[in-house]
């Protein structure tokens, strides 16, 4: 059975789809719920964001079958985070020398069982002590060298906006301690960030391991990602087309006026300057803002009598067949 973890919601509920639901029946339970309650639609609505953040998690964990299945057999919460079992050992021990196990049940048997050593439950760093004892000749003011602390392994779901903009979102660990991870702009999904110094302990004066985030970035309602370019798809309504006009259109930065030339035909792309991907790095590594490529998409909406009359009695200059290419090619 999956998690009751209070922190976060059950991802099959947020979705409202049945625990046997395919990868077709989430991706729609998404879309319909991100195009409902998407902050550039809801502006000012703080309930609806919730949700779609929400949204965007569960289909991020269900969508991975990996996660999806660990998620269904309890060792990952909602958040994808592990679940301590009852031997959990605490990467973020509290004692000064790191972290401790405690029952970690290896499997690898106790070399000293049946020795009058305590048997089952020997940690590593005390083995280690031990064996210095015996190498020393006694055993009085053994002390081990200092020992880097392990490295922590997470995984982070990081909402498409805060990857195209750069953001500060915060990490929960699973002993309830939280991290608060620096989101550059142009993150990719399944990048990698390093927090230096943010894993266990180390030991005898040791330094700390490193946090390893993984990143997995939630797909958007309308825009698309191409390197640090974004595009989207633009409804634009025949009289627009065929007149022109200026219309606004949502990016990942706020809402831009774009002028659609006269006579624009449906596919046309038109490109928005730096409305992309935010610029990012420094010095050397600096990335330039990518652009926003809106493809513009024909929508015909309500046709009254008066249009269709006007159709009928209209002729065209020079005839054209929109399908000359097509058989031409097939």
């Amino acid at each position: 059975m999956p998690p009751d973890d209070s922190r976060t919601t059950d991802p099959y509920k947020v979705l409202g789809v049945g625990r046997t639901a395919g990868p077709d029946e989430i991706r729609k339970a998404f879309r319909r719920i991100a195009k409902a309650n998407h902050p550039d639609l809801n502006p000012g609505d703080s309930a609806a964001e919730e949700r779609f953040k929400a949204a965007n998690a569960a289909h991020d964990l269900l969508s991975d079958p990996a996660r999806r299945a660990r998620y269904d057999r309890g060792e990952i919460d909602a958040a994808g985070q592990e679940v301590p079992p009852r031997g959990y050992y605490r990467d973020h021990a509290e004692g000064p020398q790191g972290a401790r196990y405690a029952g970690r049940g290896s499997g690898r048997g106790d070399p000293f069982a049946g020795m009058g050593m305590g048997g089952g439950n020997l940690d590593p760093d005390d083995l280690e002590s031990i064996l210095g004892m015996f190498r020393s000749g006694d055993g009085a003011g053994f002390r081990a060298g200092p020992r880097r602390g392990r490295d922590a392994n997470y995984r982070l779901a990081v909402d498409f906006l805060d990857a195209v903009n750069g953001a500060t979102t915060r990490l929960t660990l699973p002993d309830g301690g939280t991290l608060d991870v620096r989101i550059p702009p142009g993150l990719e999904d399944g990048q990698v960030l390093r927090l230096r110094g943010k894993g266990a302990p180390g030991a005898e004066g040791g330094a700390a391991g490193d946090a390893l985030i993984e990143v997995a970035v939630g797909p958007h309602p309308f825009y698309e990602r191409q390197g640090r370019d974004l595009l989207l798809e633009l409804p634009v309504t025949m009289r627009e087309a065929v007149l022109g006009a200026k219309v606004p259109v949502p990016t990942p930065r706020g809402e831009v006026t774009l002028t659609v030339p006269p006579r624009s035909d449906s596919g046309a792309q038109l490109r928005l300057r730096g409305r992309g991907v935010a610029a990012g790095g420094q010095g050397s590594g600096a990335e330039p803002a990518g652009d926003l490529l809106v493809t513009l998409r024909l929508v015909l909406g309500p046709v009254d009598a008066r249009l269709e009359e006007f159709l009928r009695d209209w002729t065209p200059e020079a005839a054209v067949d929109p399908r000359e290419e097509m058989r031409r090619k097939a």
